[in-house]
Formats: structure tokens, C-alpha cells, sequence
């Protein structure tokens, strides 16, 4: 199967296509931008998603489902809302079809027309603080910490499985708070939670940083982000969380009668991250012969094939695996034994490798009588030959070394690929050449920031958090800058 893979070298964006395809994650739909996300893509969001969930009960949130729908006066209640979505608006009209009377199968009923029109939401924002202006009236009701999952539409003309689809999943964020001070410090919070799971679960390092206002969150006041490296040596977002002040309290008049019983605005945050973390992942880790799946996340962790001539080794594999099984269960890794019998062993291998499985075993009927079995490392392609005896403690251990293994490989990766850059010239040497982040001074102006853009295609990834000060001159206009910014060509 692994000779059906187009080689990164060749064609990284193709290679990238023939993972998700043929290693059973995602499909083409009938609907053009939309993907079906398969049983073993959904599996992986699923661990996904249920990491992130005890993560979010953890730290106080608890979960709530708002409507798909938005009347679309609520996105015209706050500008700058409005005008980062308006171009990405899938909008209902009608609700209702009937018989086309030339028998050309149904049209929109004309006399069914929505006295306002609703949109399919891109964001949820807008429909839950029209919602929390009916919660909140005292601090007594504060803080609010909620988080739905859900799909969202934003109407995308040129779509990438995962990574960019007009109808995605993802989970939303939204929480409103007494004090600015408060809505920072959930900011912030969440932020951490998104860049643990990526680099503790994920295996993916990540640079905790701000948006340049040009690249904030429309109608936010400040946007946090977690950016990660792929291996073509673009940037991908990873996370957002953002503090949103009184924007949206005050478009939606969400008051609060405060412990002075004075009247004020809600303060605001909203983060999410989505389904797009299923292509980072694919990115960071995988290689020529299929997906690497960090085991922690691996929707399967283990496989153990059999190998055997006859009913009678088959029975007696059968009666050792048995054991292994039930104690890799009862330590917590999902594994399978597949000894179906429709596909040879050879095949089995490059499947499981193809899909990523971090841990591959095969016991023969020679290795019962050795009291061993030989078992595969997927990020390595690494085989040893282990003692059954006390074989599913050693698997753990084994786990935990190719979790760390594939963050220490991303890590050393990404470290190697963030360049100083002191000059324009050198500046778009590096993207050319090199790629990865580029570190350089940037004067602060949204023109400077647009022009760079506009040259080059690199866009600044983040202003990373406690970022160092530093004298210097922009790279582009010469005027004095006191910080280096990441700029990247990103996904």
C-alpha cells in the first residue's frame, strides 16, 4: 500500500491527500467543500475531543448547544463581527420546496420566503450573548463558562480535507466575567490548556503567542494563539482564544448589576479549536509510508497478527494472545488482534503501517515455543524481539517512548527552523529557501505588515508571548521596532 503514496519530496500536497484518503480518514462528499469524515477519522477526533472535554470540565466549564440558525440582524449588531464573516455566510431564504409544475423534480417555494434571513452559523458569538442577556442580570450570575460542540459553516471557495472545509466540527468557548482582569485570565487559561494538549497528547510543540491586530478575531481586543510547524515548513494555527472586552456584552446591552449595585458590561471571551488538528497532526508526524499516530490519541494503540500454518498453531496462538489482550486492556491500551483470515499477514503489516498504529506485534507458532514475539515501532520502523513474560508492561513503556519520541523529532524539527532575519533580502531568502518561522522586527503598522504580505505571501504567525525586547529596525521600512515578530508562509 505504501507504494501508492505520492513522496513528500515529490508532491507534499498530494502526499498529504493520499494520507487521508488511503489511510481511511476522510472522503470527498457530494456536496462541493464538504468532506465525510470516516469511521477512523471520527475515532481520532473523538480522542481528540475527549481529552479536551475533561480539560474543559476540569478547569469549571460545563456544555450547552445553541442553534444552527442566526437571524441575520444579529451579526449587524457588532461591526467589525460582521465584517470579518459577511464574505463567508452560508444564508437560508426560504423554508420551504414544492413541485416544480414542469416536473422537473422540486423548486424553492417563492411564496415561502423568511421574513429575515437566516445564517448558517459561522461562529456562535452573536446568538449567545442575545442568549446570555436573559442569564446574566447580577455578578451573582457570573462567571459563565460554557462550551458547545458543534459544526460550523464558513463558505469556503478552495477547501483541503481537514484543513480548510466549508462545513467543519470544532468546539466554541464562550464565557462572560465580572472584571477584565478575570476575562484575561480565562483567556489565558484556555490558551495553556490548548498548547498542553497539542504538545503533552498531540506531540505537536507549539509557540504560545498574540495576533497582530490585523490577524485578530473579528471584534475581538486581543487574540492568543498557539502556532505549530509542518513539515513542508509552513505555519498552522493550532488554537485561538480571545479576549473580546465589552464588544459583544455591549452590542446585545448584557448588563450586570455589580457588588456596588451599579450597572456595567459583561466582559468577554470565546475560544475553539477544530477538526483542523486532525491535519496538523497528519503533517507533523506522518512520512512516506502512511500516518504516525501519537499513541495517546491513536484511536488503535496495538495490533497483534498471528502468523500460522493450521488449525492446531492457530489454537495455540490464539490461547496466548488471549492473556496479552486482556491484560493490555485492563492497563488501558486499546488493542486489536486480527486474526481474520480474508488478508495475509503481509498485507495486514502494511495496513496497520499505512493507518499509523504505533505498536505492531506478530506471534508464530515458533515464537510461542521461544517465548517471545516480535514487535514494530511505527516511528521508527524499529523490530525487537520482547519475552511474552511480562510483554503488555513493557508495550506501555514502549507507548510513553514513542509519545516522547515524536514530540522530541517535532521539537528538534521546529527549533531548527525558526531563522533570524535582518534584512529583507535575507528575510525572503529564508522563506524561499529554507521556510519555517522567520524571526525579524516589524515597525508595528498594519501597512508595513500588509506589504511584507503582499511580497512575500508570509503572514506574522504570532508575537510570542513574553517576548524579549530588542532595539532594532524593521526589515521593510526601516523604522525603529523594539520586538521580533514570526512571520511564516502558513496554511
Amino acid at each position: 500500500m505504501s507504494k501508492k503514496i505520492t513522496a513528500r519530496s515529490e508532491d507534499y500536497a498530494k502526499w498529504y491527500n493520499d494520507l487521508v484518503l488511503k489511510g481511511g480518514l476522510a472522503d470527498y462528499s457530494a456536496v462541493r467543500g464538504c468532506m465525510v469524515i470516516k469511521p477512523y477519522g471520527f475515532a481520532l477526533w473523538e480522542a481528540m475531543r475527549d481529552v479536551l472535554d475533561r480539560k474543559f470540565k476540569d478547569t469549571g466549564h460545563q456544555n450547552a448547544y445553541f442553534p444552527l440558525f442566526i437571524p441575520k440582524s444579529f451579526l449587524s449588531k457588532e461591526a467589525a463581527h460582521v465584517e470579518g464573516f459577511a464574505k463567508e455566510c452560508a444564508v437560508v431564504t426560504h423554508y420551504r420546496l414544492k413541485n416544480d409544475p414542469d416536473g422537473h423534480g422540486v423548486i424553492v417555494d417563492p411564496e415561502a420566503k423568511l421574513e429575515e434571513e437566516l445564517i448558517v452559523r459561522p461562529t456562535s458569538e452573536t446568538i449567545i450573548w442575545n442568549t446570555y442577556k436573559d442569564w446574566i442580570q447580577s455578578y451573582r450570575d457570573l462567571p459563565v463558562l460554557v462550551n458547545q460542540w458543534a459544526n460550523v459553516v464558513r463558505w469556503e471557495m478552495r477547501t483541503r480535507l481537514f484543513l480548510r472545509t466549508a462545513e467543519f466540527l470544532w468546539q466554541e468557548g464562550h464565557t462572560a466575567h465580572a472584571t477584565a482582569e478575570e476575562a484575561i485570565a480565562e483567556t489565558e487559561q484556555m490558551l495553556d490548556v490548548y498548547a498542553d494538549f497539542a504538545e503533552q497528547y498531540m506531540a505537536v510543540p507549539v509557540i504560545k503567542g498574540v495576533k497582530s491586530p490585523s490577524e485578530r478575531f473579528a471584534g475581538a481586543v486581543e487574540t492568543y494563539c498557539v502556532e505549530a510547524l509542518m513539515q513542508d515548513g509552513k505555519a498552522l494555527q493550532a488554537g485561538t482564544s480571545h479576549f473580546l472586552g465589552q464588544n459583544f456584552a455591549k452590542a446585545f446591552d448584557v448588563q450586570f448589576s455589580n457588588k456596588e449595585n451599579k450597572l456595567d458590561y459583561v466582559w468577554a471571551t470565546s475560544w475553539g479549536v477544530s477538526t483542523r488538528l486532525i491535519g496538523a497532526l497528519i503533517m507533523v508526524h506522518s512520512d512516506d509510508e502512511g500516518l504516525v499516530l501519537p499513541p495517546r490519541i491513536a484511536p488503535l494503540q496495538v495490533v497483534i497478527v498471528p502468523i500460522y500454518k493450521g488449525a492446531d498453531q492457530k489454537t495455540a496462538i490464539d490461547e496466548k494472545v488471549k492473556g496479552i489482550v486482556e491484560e493490555l486492556k485492563r492497563l488501558g491500551v486499546s488493542v486489536r488482534y486480527d486474526d481474520s483470515d480474508n488478508n495475509r499477514p503481509g498485507w495486514k503489516f502494511a495496513e496497520y503501517e499505512m493507518k499509523g498504529v504505533p505498536v505492531r506485534i506478530a506471534i508464530g507458532a515458533r515464537d510461542i515455543e521461544n517465548n517471545v514475539a516480535e514487535v514494530a515501532r511505527r516511528d521508527t520502523k524499529e523490530k525487537m524481539s520482547l519475552s511474552l513474560d511480562g510483554l503488555p508492561a513493557r508495550i506501555q513503556q514502549l507507548l510513553d517512548e514513542i509519545q516522547q519520541n515524536l514530540f522530541t523529532k517535532a521539537k528538534t524539527f521546529r527549533d531548527a527552523n525558526i531563522t533570524k532575519a535582518d534584512s529583507f533580502d535575507e528575510f525572503v531568502k529564508i522563506l524561499d529557501e529554507k521556510g519555517g518561522f522567520v524571526s525579524a522586527h516589524w515597525d508595528g503598522t498594519a501597512e508595513t505588515e500588509e506589504q511584507i504580505k503582499e511580497r512575500t505571501k508570509a503572514t506574522i504567525r504570532c508575537i510570542p508571548l513574553n517576548n524579549p525586547q530588542e532595539a532594532g529596525t524593521c526589515i521593510l521600512s526601516g523604522k525603529p521596532s523594539t520586538q521580533r515578530v514570526l512571520f511564516a508562509r502558513a496554511y
